[in-house]
């Protein structure tokens, strides 16, 4: 079976909702990380077999397909093909995942995979308006644990999932809020030493916006300790120790080893495998735990082995139950930062998470790295690379 390997990744800041980013078309933001990743590798971009882009919100702006138009906007041949991938927040995960896969299947020599997400130009939710998403049989389903967990209207609800799983592993708010906290220290110091410079691409309708804008320092378990609770009267999660709501976009460059080779291409990395895992719907933030635990097995790697983890911040509580069932060090989960600080562009997330680790790995020669999203309705991916130094 041919390797697929990741020969590079780069990634737009991230912006706040109505920031550096909210008057770029995300169709045209999608093009300018994807023509900076081109031209940065320097192959023919008529080259490239297929681009698989990940979107959640595909309404407005970010409907017709966005992963073709993504291509045309990045002035890429015709010939050039896009599809758009939606597994919730893992979306972008998901399009590396489906694009090494199909390196590894033989089927494609050099793919392009990522995502992107507007949450300015195309608010959360923004799909399911007028609609009734989750239908009538599923509601049924679960309505006796959704009455019990009061959840609104008998829905679905990630916020008030992210209560379930802080009551269940019993997280007070002050535990959540340190870890709110050390995420912006920790994204700051990777600021300030420049951590994130050889990754984030300028954006020409966005002049000089090359620093992420969600960082908040001085942000301390007292300043968060002011915030009202977002979903319970008597809650712990607030906007705080949410994930910030943004704007971004990144791709990364998956070729076989012989494409790699005859390009002349030096990787960054191995696709090592993915892994997909569903969970309690209710819950509903819990699935980075199985995911894990199934990519370990799928690849026979022991979790001692991997020296970076990103587990996206969605909410404070999910990395944290993470960690405590894994028995995983905090110091080697999200260490410069995670979505808290940094914010989480739905769709283009797994793609920033990889990018960041990525370039983590190979700035600090570490072997292996693992990173994990939860998703909407109970799923979520993970996915383990290796550096590519002695491999290829």
């Amino acid at each position: 079976m041919p390797e697929a390997f990741i020969v590079d990744a780069v990634r737009s800041p991230v912006g706040r909702r109505n920031g550096i980013l909210s008057e770029v078309h995300p169709a045209d933001l999608s093009g300018y990380v994807l023509q900076a990743l081109i031209e940065r590798v320097g192959v023919d971009p008529g080259e490239i077999d297929d681009v698989v882009w990940g979107c959640v919100n595909q309404s407005g702006d970010q409907a017709a397909q966005i992963g073709r138009y993504a291509v045309l906007a990045a002035g890429w041949p015709e010939s050039v093909p896009g599809t758009t991938v939606n597994r919730a927040c893992g979306s972008s995960q998901q399009a590396i995942d489906f694009a090494a896969g199909m390196v590894k299947a033989g089927l494609y020599d050099l793919i392009v995979a990522g995502g992107v997400e507007s949450m300015s130009r195309v608010p959360l939710g923004a799909s399911a308006q007028g609609g009734r998403p989750y239908g009538d049989r599923a509601r049924r389903r679960y309505a006796e644990q959704l009455a019990e967990a009061e959840f609104p209207a008998g829905d679905f609800n990630q916020g008030f999932g992210a209560e379930l799983i802080a009551r269940r592993w019993g997280f007070d708010r002050a535990q959540l809020d340190e870890l709110a906290s050390e995420s912006h220290a920790r994204m700051a110091a990777a600021v300030d030493t420049g951590a994130f410079d050889g990754q984030i691409v300028p954006i020409p309708e966005a002049p000089g916006a090359l620093v992420d804008e969600g960082l908040r320092r001085g942000t301390s378990p007292d300043t968060l300790s002011k915030l009202r609770p977002s979903f319970r009267a008597d809650g712990v999660i607030h906007a705080g120790n949410a994930s910030q709501i943004s704007d971004g976009s990144a791709a990364v460059l998956i070729a076989s080893g012989e494409k790699a080779r005859s390009l002349g291409l030096r990787p960054i990395a191995r696709y090592v495998a993915g892994a997909v895992a569903g969970s309690d719907p209710v819950m509903m933030l819990t699935g980075p735990i199985p995911a894990t635990r199934k990519l370990l097995t799928r690849a026979g790697v022991a979790l001692d082995e991997i020296g970076t983890f990103e587990v996206n911040e969605a909410f404070a509580p999910v990395p944290m139950a993470w960690m405590a069932e894994l028995g995983v060090d905090d110091k080697r989960v999200n260490p410069q930062g995670g979505a808290i600080a940094m914010g989480h562009p739905l769709g283009g997330s797994g793609a920033i998470l990889l990018t960041k680790m990525l370039h983590r790995m190979r700035d600090q020669g570490i072997r292996y790295g693992l990173q994990t999203m939860c998703e909407g309705g109970g799923t979520a991916n993970a996915t383990l690379v290796e550096l590519a130094e002695g491999v290829l």
